[in-house]
């Protein structure tokens, strides 16, 4: 089932989620390489739908990023069978007052010299592509509705599927 939601509720739902899910796969391409996967805590998701992520500026994911910023993150609930894939465009930021914004403490766990590493820099990503898959249910419910279609011959419902206007 897909949805018809406005830019706005689709944004808000994006934020919502990416903010409640909290890690991603992020994807780059390198013609030496291939795709290259690896998970990243998010940041934060502002306001236009910027997705943020602090990373280590000398990272293989940077260097692709410099040669191909068209990236891919991939969110996954599995236990509420919420997804979310976006696909846009990565840039590296050295922005001091970004990072400060959204520093945590958590963060210096990957960056003990805090702010002042000199590996810290930001990633973000403008998304320009979002798909998502939702049917926010438990997973009994999930096995029961399943049942049912197989029992029924009817097709399985699994909730919500759509594109966000971005």
């Amino acid at each position: 089932m897909s949805s018809d939601w406005s830019r706005t509720e689709g944004l808000e739902y994006l934020k919502d989620k990416v903010k409640e899910i909290k890690t991603a796969m992020l994807t780059t391409y390198s013609e030496e390489h291939g795709f290259s996967s690896r998970p990243m805590g998010t940041a934060n998701i502002d306001e236009a739908g910027n997705i943020w992520f602090f990373t280590n500026e000398y990272s293989p994911k940077v260097s692709e990023i410099s040669m191909e910023n068209s990236v891919s993150l991939t969110y996954s609930d599995v236990d509420n069978h919420t997804y979310l894939s976006i696909v846009g465009e990565a840039t590296v930021q050295h922005d001091k007052e970004k990072m400060k914004e959204l520093w945590n403490p958590f963060i210096e766990a990957f960056f003990p010299e805090g702010l002042n590493d000199p590996k810290l820099t930001l990633l973000k990503v403008e998304p320009n592509d979002a798909e998502y898959w939702d049917s926010s249910s438990s997973r009994m419910v999930v096995l029961f509705n399943m049942l049912k279609a197989r029992l029924t011959g009817k097709q399985y419902d699994e909730g919500k599927h759509g594109k966000v206007a971005l």
